[in-house]
This record gives C-alpha cells, sequence and structure tokens, in this order.
C-alpha cells in the first residue's frame, strides 16, 4: 500500500466513524446531545444538562392540537427522575401522596403546589426563585428552578428521535420503558425502575402525568414562536405530559398533550396521577 492509498484509507476509516457518531442525531434530522452530562445540584437532586437543539414537535399521526412543526430550544438542565415523595418532604416539610413510599414521585399535587417547590428548592440552594407567587408569573431569567416548558419537555422526552415514543413506535415496548395501565397494578411505582431514555431520563412516560409552566391552548402550535415558545400568556388551565400508571399507550406517547386547571383538587385533595420534575436554565454549564 502506498503512502497515498493509506492515507486514503485513514480518512475513509475516520469518515466512517464520525457518521457512525453522528447517525442518531444526524439522521434522524434532529439536533441535540448525544451523550448529555449528568450533574449532581447542591441539594444532592441529579439532573442532565441538555444544551438544546432544533427538533421537530408534535405528531401528523396524533391529535389535532399536535401538528408537527420546528421548534428550537435553548441550553437548560433536567431533573433526572420525577421529584420524589423523599425529596417533595425534605423541602416543603410535608407529603400529600396518596400511596406513600419515599422513592415514589410525589402525587396529588396541583400546579401551584409544585411551582411553591421550585421556589423552595432555589431558596435552599441559594439560587433566585424563578416564580412570583402573587401573579404566578415566571421569571425564565432566573437562576432557579422552574416547570419545564411544553417545548423543552418534549424535546427531553424524545431525546432526539422523531418516533411515538423515545425508544419506537412499538406500544410492545412500553412495558420496558414506563409504567402504565397495563403493568402497574393501579398505582405509581418508585421512580426510576424502568428504562430510560437516550439521554438518561427516567419516567418521562407513565408512572405521573408531568406538569409543565404553560398554559394550554388547543391550536397553540400553529402561533406560537419557533424558538423558545412558552405557551399563551393566559388561559384557564395547565399543561401536563407524559401519561401515568393509569394511562392506555396512546396517552404516554412523547406528543401527547393534556391540561388541567392548575388549581385542581379532588374535594381536599390533589389527584393521584400528577406529579412534576424541575428545571433550569443556563448558559454554558452550571456549578454541580
Amino acid at each position: 500500500m502506498t503512502m497515498l492509498d493509506a492515507n486514503r484509507h485513514i480518512a475513509t476509516v475516520a469518515l466512517s466513524l464520525a457518521l457512525t457518531f453522528l447517525c442518531p442525531v444526524v439522521c434522524s434530522g434532529e439536533t441535540g446531545p448525544a451523550s448529555p452530562k449528568e450533574i449532581t445540584a447542591q441539594s444532592g437532586v441529579q439532573m442532565v444538562l441538555l444544551p438544546g437543539g432544533t427538533f421537530i414537535m408534535g405528531d401528523e399521526d396524533g391529535e389535532v392540537d399536535e401538528p408537527p412543526h420546528e421548534v428550537v430550544v435553548g441550553p437548560f438542565a433536567i431533573d433526572k427522575f420525577e421529584v420524589t415523595q423523599e425529596e417533595y418532604e425534605r423541602v416543603m416539610g410535608d407529603n400529600p401522596s396518596k400511596v406513600k413510599g419515599k422513592k415514589n414521585p410525589v402525587e396529588q399535587v396541583r400546579w401551584s403546589d409544585a411551582v411553591r417547590y421550585c421556589n423552595e428548592r432555589s431558596r435552599l440552594e441559594g439560587l433566585e426563585p424563578a416564580y412570583d407567587l402573587k401573579t404566578w408569573t415566571c421569571r425564565f431569567e432566573a437562576s432557579g428552578y422552574r416547570l419545564p416548558t411544553e417545548a423543552e419537555w418534549e424535546y427531553a422526552a424524545r431525546a432526539g428521535t422523531t418516533t411515538a415514543y423515545s425508544f419506537g413506535d412499538s406500544e410492545a415496548k412500553l412495558q420496558q420503558h414506563a409504567w402504565f395501565k397495563a403493568n402497574a397494578q393501579g398505582k405509581p411505582r418508585p421512580a426510576g425502575r424502568r428504562r430510560p431514555n437516550a439521554w438518561g431520563l427516567y419516567d418521562m412516560h407513565g408512572n405521573v402525568w408531568e406538569w409543565c409552566n404553560d398554559f394550554y391552548k388547543v391550536d397553540y402550535y400553529l402561533e406560537g414562536p419557533q424558538k423558545d415558545p412558552r405557551g399563551p400568556e393566559s388561559g384557564e388551565r395547565k399543561v401536563l405530559r407524559g401519561g401515568c400508571w393509569n394511562s392506555n399507550p396512546d396517552a404516554c406517547r412523547s406528543a401527547y398533550r393534556y391540561n388541567e386547571n392548575p388549581a385542581y383538587t379532588d374535594a381536599c385533595f390533589g389527584y393521584d396521577i400528577y406529579g412534576f420534575r424541575c428545571v433550569r436554565s443556563y448558559e454554558g454549564e452550571p456549578a454541580e
């Protein structure tokens, strides 16, 4: 083999390796981290850093409120797990959940309860709270925790995919990745017991519905901005995502949209299918 042939061979191998590494992102037509970095917050909560990117939000085969469209989201950090009862009680001093278990996701929480938790967790870590509890508005420039926007949630749930679920289109495989009606035996389960998505996030499908920051509007996708959409400025109901332990497979899809009154209560209690996880906006990488 001549030197020229050897150089050509090396270049071909290098290109092949590069394409193999990039294919999960490039071939999907989306951009995003191939291997996101995990960090541990000051409070001990595990999070995943997502540098942001472009993806197709929605599902052409989904519901009328899910028209596919291109969205760009900025960088953010997101909890690796749904907020557990142990973590919620550590921060808030109480546990409203119906099905008790330290490692179970906290449930029976209203949107307003989740927002209060975000602010208190921020204060405990010396961060600037994101929410004004008088107006219930979010200051996205604040350093503290908040609920994810609907776009951020779907971007994180998809983990670079365009399929119905983060692992493909097969409902048969959902039991490996989610607690839902077919396998949860009528109650929420401990966080992190099913398989994570490609970005290391657990229970993005099933277990408990997760509150998002956005107000819900059926046709918002047709009028929202492409860059960092944050939902309508006002409304009566808030978005929830991901499905729950009592959901059918369709409701666990990455694109499926659900909504509820943010001050929802069932008699004196919240509903045991509603939980949440937190995010933080950042530029660069936040300190661990």
